[in-house]
């Protein structure tokens, strides 16, 4: 559905979109994930047609887009800055897409309801813009996105300002919903949680260049480099020399998995990975702080006796307290690595 040939974009000297090949297949959510500044937004701006690449090609349902016109695309947008018709009511606005494909009323209010139902403002039909809140305007600009069914949607934070029960139910909603509908999503955000729980595949991208691409789960279990799991939240991560199957590291002796071919590399532990272990064997640490994590447990920072900081991960039952001693061990199932040390 949609391929992108070596995309350049740039803004004075800097490359904001650097040579960026992709391929979305069709029904396939990919959502492309990365911080502030990464080239998300800028990427879907030119799929959409609002930026001129400076070099390279867009391929929508195999037909190149140069020179195609955003409104001829026929791609569906929704922006972080909701860009709703102040001078339409809240049915006006989702009805405008079916209204200009020429759907009977029937039709467009059917839609109308239904949409704004999923996307909880049952009845909002006659709500006049202005009166609305940020996150109730977004909502709006979801429900006109979807409306008039577009082979190819594409979202910028789509749920960027709503509460997080509505932002986990319409994540589910809305891959239900992309299935059914059988539509080609691309997707940036900077919320991974929202990305591996909406996508098929996630583009994870770092100063204009793709950093890594898989499934949640390949890029969640094995980030390709620390820039990826430090942006995933992991800050376990260690240069280390693997000798067999353990490696030597500013921690310690750590157990690597099997078949961790010999040299230097970087070692990322989950936090999961970090065992107390209930005696005077493994790392000593002291306990700097806790954090509850709700049905996840406590996470604890731990000040080694050697080396960086520590994150680790336990039950509420088993956590010590601040400023308590406790010494850990490595679980060789939740040490991932992450690549060679030049």
């Amino acid at each position: 559905m949609l391929r992108l040939d070596g995309v350049t974009v740039r803004f004075g000297d800097r490359l904001a979109v650097d040579a960026v090949d992709l391929a979305v297949a069709e029904r396939e959510t990919v959502c492309v994930l990365g911080p502030s500044g990464s080239g998300k937004s800028t990427l879907l701006r030119v799929v959409a047609g609002l930026q001129p690449a400076d070099s390279g090609r867009v391929w929508l349902a195999g037909r190149d887009q140069a020179g195609v016109a955003a409104h001829r695309r026929g791609v569906g947008l929704m922006f972080q800055d909701h860009q709703l018709f102040p001078q339409r009511d809240v049915g006006g606005n989702v009805a405008f897409g079916p209204r200009m494909r020429r759907a009977g009323r029937a039709e467009a209010d059917r839609t109308v309801a239904d949409l704004l139902e999923l996307v909880g403002m049952p009845g909002a039909q006659r709500r006049a813009i202005a009166a609305l809140s940020g996150g109730e305007q977004q909502r709006v600009a979801l429900a006109r996105a979807l409306a008039p069914r577009p082979k190819l949607l594409m979202l910028d934070e789509p749920l960027g300002q709503l509460d997080r029960g509505l932002r986990e139910r319409l994540v589910v909603e809305l891959r239900q919903m992309f299935h059914q509908l059988g539509t080609t999503v691309l997707a940036v955000t900077h919320d991974q949680g929202e990305a591996f729980a909406l996508a098929d595949r996630v583009v994870v991208m770092r100063d204009g260049r793709i950093a890594q691409v898989g499934t949640p789960l390949e890029v969640w279990q094995r980030p390709a480099s620390e820039f990826v799991a430090r942006f995933l939240g992991f800050d376990n991560v260690v240069e280390a020399t693997v000798r067999g199957a353990y490696a030597e590291t500013s921690w310690g002796s750590l157990p690597v998995p099997a078949g961790t071919a010999p040299g230097r590399c970087q070692l990322l532990i989950r936090p999961t990975g970090v065992r107390l272990t209930g005696d005077e064997h493994g790392l000593r640490c002291e306990v700097q702080a806790r954090t509850f994590r709700g049905g996840l447990g406590v996470s604890l920072l731990l000040r080694p006796e050697q080396g960086p900081t520590l994150e680790a991960a336990c039950s509420l039952r088993e956590a010590p307290a601040e400023g308590d001693r406790v010494n850990v061990e490595f679980m060789a199932e939740d040490v991932v690595v992450l690549g060679d040390v030049a």
